[in-house]
């Protein structure tokens, strides 16, 4: 993947445009939406069994979880991820070699599951952001973020050297997202800096000075004047869990070991 190394930042971040299809996206986004539909059924009617994932509504954004929320313990309740989800994201992720020769690994091989085994899913609207933050220690330090519907800049906050923890005040670094674009951060970048995005409508600064990602877009044209409303974007997070618990084999005594 070194043609798709972000210049100027720690070589641990990449980006790839048009890593799904527009067809891939629309169905992705239409998913997501009939399940909200599907629970608001299941409200009213309680047709289905079993809980369906809704929207869960934050101050700045809105999220979906799959396949369920961490535990207060940072701990994934073993699942598998919906098929609408997994194909064809997860075997187009695996397939990105970190070297040139062969068997040289993806950017999973090191991860404990070999496979991201947990999604989210956050809604913004025109004007939403995210105070810069770290993802933490419930996950492989290795984060695959893809685009849908609009754009968005995220911005990379250094931390200061003075062993506070805390962030520089202004960004080190901007990466633009475009539809259906993949950003993967990792190691170095995952570890010591924070990100996060704008509450604005509008972003500026959309050129090769002001981008670290400039020359690796795929759509150039689409920010030539420098400036882009953003419309809604919804990003899929894929990420590893480390710590993963098995109900099923947990809870097997409670059937005297019959089927």
């Amino acid at each position: 993947m070194a043609e798709a190394a972000v210049p100027s930042l720690p070589k641990t971040a990449f980006y790839i445009p048009n890593f799904i299809t527009e067809i891939e996206e629309r169905n992705i986004l239409d998913r997501a939406s009939f399940l909200v539909v599907l629970h608001t059924l299941d409200t009213l009617f309680n047709i289905y069994s079993a809980p369906l994932p809704t929207w869960r509504h934050l101050s700045h954004r809105r999220l979906q979880t799959y396949p369920s929320p961490l535990t207060p313990l940072h701990t994934l309740l073993a699942s598998p991820l919906p098929a609408w989800l997994s194909e064809p994201v997860i075997p187009r992720l695996l397939s990105l070699s970190l070297g040139t020769e062969a068997g040289s690994g993806n950017i999973f091989t090191d991860s404990p599951h070999k496979a991201p085994n947990h999604v989210l899913i956050n809604e913004y609207s025109p004007g939403q952001g995210i105070f810069p933050h770290e993802d933490g220690p419930a996950y492989h330090p290795v984060v695959a973020t893809i685009s849908l519907g609009s754009h968005v800049v995220l911005d990379i906050y250094a931390k200061k050297d003075d062993g506070s923890g805390e962030r520089e005040a202004e960004p080190r670094w901007r990466i633009l997202q475009e539809p259906r674009s993949l950003l993967i951060t990792t190691g170095e970048l995952y570890r010591d800096h924070l990100h996060g995005i704008a509450e604005t409508d509008v972003d500026e600064k959309l050129n090769e000075k002001g981008l670290a990602n400039w020359n690796l877009l795929g759509k150039k044209e689409d920010f030539s004047r420098g400036v882009k409303t953003r419309g809604t974007r919804v990003s899929l997070t894929f990420r590893d869990v480390l710590k993963v618990k098995n109900l099923g084999k947990g809870l097997g005594f409670l059937g005297n070991g019959r089927r």
